[in-house]
């Protein structure tokens, strides 16, 4: 049976949606035992949750363990308020807690089961603790969101253009379009100087920036981005930061006859892989370590994408380490 100690603390699995929390309270491994509740996914609902488990569980809310999905942004207010209530936290990664589903047989998708695997999954594999991002992170990473936002109105408002020309619609539907579109130009030239703003205002993002564009290939959107990314996280090494932006490669094998093409998992943000592209391709022909290594991949008979994949891998990781190391870009070569 699962009990508490000392280096085990009660475990609280919740799946969490727009508009509730599925709870579930592991209070057996074996056999299995569930105590479950629905709560609304509120603020008023945050504290019916540290009620019901306080109560049921009979411990205090900092020697309880919550365990829940990262979920777009649903999950994120509720987080903080656990742990400034001083809770454990963890937020775990969906496809890991899918995986962890699929290994011990579960098939079927209901909130209340997904809430048993991710209890399931916080007693058996301690996963570690969840810390809040930098109050400037998070700002950042707002304006960024919003910045990202307003570049994709702009092209879909540059597609209707180009579809009203080729149409020959009337001149009023093309000066709409035209107007927003100067418009949306104005806002986005707004957020970019807010986002430069707000870098220059806080010594260590500005100092982050310095070290980043001392890197060929990084230029200001880039090391934004960067920032954003690898100030948000707790990475170990230059290999996991990489791997979160999905440009871990994937070897498709299988016993002795299939050898498939080698491609990238593509698992982390899109919008950061395009941003990337674009850089890298600029850094294989002016920073002399990706230079160097586009050149051999290319000798050796890879494919074009596939070296500009490894150019974007290496240049992820080499801001990772002017970051760690706090020092401006040295060529190894």
């Amino acid at each position: 049976m699962y009990k508490v100690s000392e280096e085990i603390m009660i475990v609280i699995g919740i799946d969490v949606s727009k508009d509730k929390l599925d709870v579930a309270w592991l209070r057996s491994l074996e056999p299995l035992k569930v105590k479950s509740k629905i709560i609304k996914n509120t603020p008023e609902g945050y504290t019916a949750l540290i009620n019901w488990v306080e109560y049921n569980t009979q411990q205090s809310i900092n020697e309880l363990h919550f365990v829940m999905e990262a979920t777009g942004v649903y999950h994120e207010a509720l987080a903080y308020h656990l742990f400034e209530a001083r809770a454990n936290v963890s937020v775990i990664n969906p496809a890991k807690i899918s995986d962890y589903g699929k290994s011990l047989g579960s098939r079927t998708k209901t909130d209340k089961k997904d809430s048993v695997v991710i209890v399931r999954y916080g007693v058996t594999q301690s996963p570690p603790l969840w810390q809040p991002e930098a109050t400037e992170i998070r700002q950042l990473k707002a304006l960024i969101a919003r910045y990202d936002a307003i570049e994709k109105d702009i092209q879909r408002e540059k597609n209707r253009l180009e579809k009203a020309s080729v149409s020959q619609v009337s001149n009023e539907v093309i000066d709409s379009i035209t107007t927003v579109l100067t418009e949306l130009k104005k806002e986005q030239a707004r957020l970019k100087k807010l986002i430069d703003d707000h870098i220059e205002q806080h010594p260590q993002l500005k100092q982050d920036r310095k070290f980043l564009e001392s890197i060929p290939g990084v230029g200001p959107v880039i090391s934004s981005y960067m920032i954003a990314m690898i100030r948000s996280r707790d990475f170990n090494a230059a290999r996991q930061c990489s791997a979160y932006v999905g440009l871990n490669p994937i070897h498709r094998e299988s016993g002795t006859s299939v050898r498939g093409r080698s491609h990238l998992s593509k698992a982390g943000s899109a919008k950061i892989r395009a941003k990337l592209y674009m850089a890298a391709v600029v850094a294989t022909k002016y920073n002399p370590d990706i230079k160097a290594q586009y050149e051999r991949l290319l000798n050796r008979g890879k494919s074009k994408m596939l070296a500009i994949g490894a150019a974007m891998r290496k240049l992820v990781q080499i801001c990772f380490g002017v970051l760690k190391h706090q020092s401006p870009y040295q060529p190894q070569i």
